[in-house]
């Protein structure tokens, strides 16, 4: 990761799960990293956990607050994996909370997109999920918001070229979304989960940061969506 030494690395979304492990490993390598999120204490606890650097507070539900903060400043890298969705069978979920499950996971990511100031030779990296390619019953919602995350990576990597657009598909991953689960409950959901998976295991915010440094990294890398699911989308 020697190329990430001294870059300067905007993790929206840093403050938990995948995004604070993306920001953890950027700071290990040397990168200048700046975690943003709307809690602006969470954000505070954040840059403490990772050893420092800067935390700032921002919504991406909010396009002038993108705008202003953008107006100022650029980044070498943008890796963006904010969002908050509700999942649940079309018929069940609200119209209200369809709508702000796309609103925060890919209106968020579009606007993040459009107000980002990426310095040459830089990238932005968006996360979806193998519900694109894997739907299963109760998740329409979801695998729908992922699948047009991809296609937006497709269209930006050609827009905003030669800035590099890139896009991870994570599998089940243990975050604290899950820590509202009994111990039990969330041992056995996870176990249940690697059964089915070829490498008999769940995810970490580690595993995906290994991916999400690899695209920041590699300026050959345009366009992609790379699956780090443990074999979610082929079981």
């Amino acid at each position: 990761m020697r190329r990430l030494n001294g870059s300067s690395i905007l993790v929206i979304g840093g403050s938990s799960g995948i995004g604070f492990g993306v920001a953890k490993a950027a700071r290990s390598v040397g990168a200048d990293v700046t975690i943003a999120s709307r809690d602006a204490q969470k954000v505070a606890d954040a840059t403490t956990r990772t050893g420092g650097g800067e935390g700032v507070t921002l919504d991406t539900s909010d396009a002038e607050a993108l705008e202003a903060f953008f107006a100022t400043r650029s980044f070498d890298h943008v890796f963006c994996s904010a969002a908050s969705t509700k999942v649940a069978a079309v018929k069940e979920l609200p119209l209200e909370a369809a709508y702000a499950s796309f609103n925060s996971k890919f209106w968020g990511a579009y606007r993040v997109a459009r107000a980002a100031q990426v310095n040459a030779g830089g990238s932005i990296t968006l996360v979806s999920g193998f519900l694109s390619v894997r739907p299963k019953p109760g998740a329409a919602i979801q695998g729908a918001i992922n699948a047009g995350i991809e296609g937006l990576t497709r269209g930006l990597a050609l827009e905003l070229a030669p800035v590099r657009v890139n896009c991870i598909s994570p599998g089940l991953i243990k975050t604290e979304m899950y820590d509202g689960l009994d111990g039990d409950g969330r041992k056995s959901m996870f176990d249940g989960a690697a059964e089915k998976l070829p490498v008999q295991q769940v995810g970490t915010p580690e595993m995906i940061a290994i991916q999400a440094m690899a695209l920041m990294e590699n300026p050959y890398m345009t366009g992609s969506t790379v699956f780090v699911d443990g074999g979610g989308a082929i079981a």
